[in-house]
């Protein structure tokens, strides 16, 4: 390994590093971005790094290039090994050390990896801050001829178990659920996790495999559920729950086999600790339904509407000190008994946990709610230079038209009858789009209008 300057900006994206192995990163890559690391986090007083992997083939190899970059820099390296994002979180918690690196790619397709990291707070560097790093990292200023680091192991999972037999209280109902961690990272702690919880489960997707040969990854597209669907249906099960492949996010398929989008999900978490929280305040994403803030409205609490992305709305969460908080994606962010990271795993538990202290099923919790017609999120493939170009067009449309809109990610156009939202992915050379409307006409007005749009500047 050696460093080298082949590095694109392309893989610094807007919450963390990713890119394609090993054309766009490699374990050259990865050592400099080690040895940039160890390096820059001292200008922030820090010599520790917490550093854990997930389960994909090219996670081994690279996460001991980027070791070895930290401990050639003279930072000293806590070695979580093969853990869940979750699970690299409470670490960095419960050994309060401030500076971490998880290798991995979440939900991105198999040949992908990445890097989400920390490095004086425990939120994940988003921005200007990963901006700055590779502007440092390119500038190859790094520390030479300074003491090695040690490198210590470091086994999280009985504090991670005992974290949660300590935070959930269940019922007296025993309920029955469907698990599909989709072969990703989770499959190595789920079982023994849920085991210790009076509830009846089923794993489908069990077996970690990095291939994901079941389905891909992502429980917040529908699509990916299939197999989770038809065996809660077969079953009879009371829902099922899949989680991503790292473990940080959840979906939900109720016991009727319908999809639960994470802010309906949301929706039945506010229900359920409102009355239990001093603070009434909670947060969501610019891509989340109306029908959200209008019961957050109805419950006597305020809605705060952020820009999507985990860094920043589990940063926001943090910073406003509110109890409760989300996005579509399916990262929720429990503060009232919880320590503010989001684990899909948790999020899942805390249904559960509701489910125990009632006879109703999922659909039961969601009534009342006021019903608005809407498109799933809309991926166009673009190019991390276009993607932008292609939004700044459609803010200026949306302003010069005198429309309503809120530009906090990309521009969410807000109309007394429902709203258009157009907004590049921070993930991935990608625009995407997501439309509301009271009825079917007024949705696909707005997703007419606005698809045109984005079709003719993306050409």
């Amino acid at each position: 390994m050696e460093i080298t300057t082949n590095i694109g900006n392309n893989i610094f994206r807007g919450y963390d590093i990713r890119g394609k192995y090993p054309t766009e990163i490699n374990e050259d890559i990865y050592y400099t971005i080690g040895r940039s690391f160890g390096t820059y986090i001292k200008k922030f007083n820090e010599t520790k790094c917490v550093v854990g992997h997930d389960n994909r083939y090219s996670s081994n190899e690279l996460v001991k290039a980027l070791i070895t970059g930290l401990i050639d820099s003279g930072v000293d390296v806590i070695n979580l090994g093969l853990v869940t994002t979750p699970m690299y979180y409470y670490a960095q918690i419960k050994l309060n050390i401030l500076t971490g690196m998880m290798v991995t790619a979440s939900h991105n397709p198999k040949d992908d990896n990445g890097i989400k990291y920390s490095i004086n707070s425990f939120s994940n560097c988003k921005g200007e801050e990963i901006q700055d790093f590779y502007r440092f990292t390119m500038e190859g200023n790094f520390d030479e001829d300074v003491p090695l680091g040690e490198l210590t192991e470091y086994d999280i999972r009985n504090d991670y178990l005992e974290l949660y037999k300590t935070n959930l209280h269940y019922g007296d109902r025993r309920v029955k659920v469907v698990l599909d961690p989709g072969n990703g990272t989770t499959t190595t702690i789920l079982k023994d996790l849920y085991s210790q919880f009076p509830i009846d489960f089923e794993i489908i997707c069990g077996d970690s495999d990095p291939l994901f040969p079941n389905h891909h990854p992502d429980p917040c597209v529908e699509a990916n559920l299939e197999m989770l669907k038809e065996k809660v249906l077969e079953t009879g099960a009371d829902l099922g729950i899949g989680f991503d492949g790292d473990g940080d996010r959840l979906g939900v398929i109720s016991n009727s086999g319908k999809f639960i989008p994470t802010d309906k999900y949301m929706i039945m978490i506010i229900r359920d600790i409102i009355n239990k929280v001093p603070k009434k305040e909670f947060l969501y994403d610019v891509k989340c339904s109306k029908s959200l803030s209008d019961e957050i409205e109805r419950l006597g609490g305020t809605g705060i509407c952020y820009r999507t992305g985990n860094s920043y709305t589990k940063a926001r969460v943090r910073e406003l000190d509110i109890p409760f908080g989300g996005e579509l994606s399916g990262h929720v962010y429990f503060r009232d008994r919880w320590l503010g990271f989001d684990s899909g795993l948790y999020a899942g538990l805390r249904l559960l946990e509701i489910l125990s202290h009632t006879d109703k099923q999922v659909d039961d919790l969601l009534e009342g709610i006021n019903e608005y017609y809407s498109t799933e999120e809309i991926k166009f493939a673009s190019t991390d230079e276009k993607k932008v170009e292609v939004v700044d067009k459609i803010v200026k449309y949306a302003q010069d038209k005198g429309y309503n809109v809120n530009t906090i990610d990309g521009v969410r156009a807000d109309f007394s009858d429902g709203w258009a939202l157009v907004r590049y992915s921070n993930t991935g050379p990608n625009i995407t789009a997501r439309f509301e409307g009271n009825t079917v006409e007024r949705l696909e007005q707005l997703q007419n209008e606005f698809i045109t749009l984005i079709e003719e500047y993306n050409k």
